[in-house]
């Protein structure tokens, strides 16, 4: 068995040593436990700093693409060195490295194939009363969302099984966290979780600018997830709401004109029969959404199957034919000091 911890970075040279110190070196249930860094672009020496430090591989983006896409990077990598379990942790220190033997226990267990690090958010004493209102808001949407009973949705210290690697798809370019959740939930993933113990981080977030960035693109990331993954009810309950407010509008019209003797109000009548069209309209891209769905999961399916052969191939991205081009910025692989 073989767990590979990875480590998403973006210039995080001066916390990246103490985080790579205290990852352990043996984890009760695995013969082997490797450290993968993923580079998201790096204007500082976090690439030579991962490899002072006798990290197994570090995966390079020429540019930065975001903590989204290496993360999904970093699991493509993990299974190409061939992980059992994959543990994601961030480089800044704030997760306790000494939970990674609770965080993959449900998985050795068989219990679960994803596993989230619960910081209870609500306790913490270095988040401000916002800060937590915040978090556990946006953890009851996700849940929600996907029918599981994460606490801590956006906590990014969490371990996945290789068969939840190979089905997750990242699409989003923000963040992750909110996202594999949902895909979880839909594709029918067993997920759960566990405490673990969180520090104060020593520098503001790279991820975002401010709580108002963090609110509009984590809101616009359910939004999307529900959509893509719920296209039916979510058209249907947008079309609902409109033919709806049809309908209130036309029995305005109605008792206006009875009242008044049919005097008036003709824009009542033209705005309720708009809304009306607008709501049919959506019902129709409904269900054209709910095929495209279906044509989608037929997608995924194929492509899961494709990643189970390159793996069983010994193949991945890189070997499938020329390197990519500069401009597709694709992650290159820095250093790979141990062999497999």
């Amino acid at each position: 068995m073989k767990l590979v911890i990875q480590i998403p970075c973006l210039d995080e040279e001066e916390t990246l040593p103490r985080t790579l110190a205290a990852l352990p070196r043996q984890v009760r249930g695995f013969d082997e436990v490797e450290v993968l860094v993923i580079d998201d672009g790096s204007r500082d020496a976090t690439a030579d700093v991962a490899r002072a430090h006798g990290v197994h591989e570090v995966v390079r983006f020429p540019n930065h693409q975001g903590l989204a896409r290496a993360f999904a990077a970093g699991l493509d990598h993990a299974l190409q060195r061939g992980a059992d379990v994959i543990v994601n942790t961030d480089a800044d220190d704030q997760y306790d490295a000494r939970d990674i033997e609770a965080l993959v226990q449900p998985i050795l267990r068989g219990e679960a194939d994803m596993v989230v690090g619960d910081r209870d958010p609500s306790r913490l004493a270095h988040f401000s009363v916002a800060k937590r209102a915040l978090q556990g808001l946006g953890s009851w949407a996700v849940r929600q969302l996907s029918s599981t009973t994460i606490p801590d949705a956006t906590s990014g210290f969490r371990a996945v099984s290789r068969a939840a690697a190979l089905k997750i798809n990242v699409l989003s370019d923000f963040t992750y966290t909110l996202e594999t959740i949902i895909q979880a939930g839909k594709k029918q993933i067993a997920v759960t979780h566990v405490p673990v113990r969180a520090r104060p981080t020593e520098r503001p977030s790279r991820l975002f600018s401010g709580a108002s960035h963090y609110i509009r693109r984590s809101v616009a990331t359910l939004l999307r997830m529900y959509a893509f993954y719920e296209p039916f009810k979510f058209f249907f309950l947008m079309g609902g709401v409109l033919i709806a407010a049809s309908t209130l509008i036309g029995i305005r019209f109605l008792y206006n004109y009875v009242s008044d003797g049919g005097a008036g109000h003709i824009q009542s009548l033209i705005l309720a029969g708009a809304l009306l069209m607008i709501g049919a309209v959506t019902w129709l891209f409904g269900v054209l959404a709910d095929l495209v769905g279906r044509n989608r999961q037929l997608s995924e399916e194929i492509l899961l199957r494709m990643r189970r052969l390159e793996l069983r191939a010994g193949s991945g991205p890189e070997a499938r034919g020329a390197p990519p081009r500069e401009d597709e910025a694709a992650p290159r692989r820095v250093a790979d000091r141990r062999p497999r």
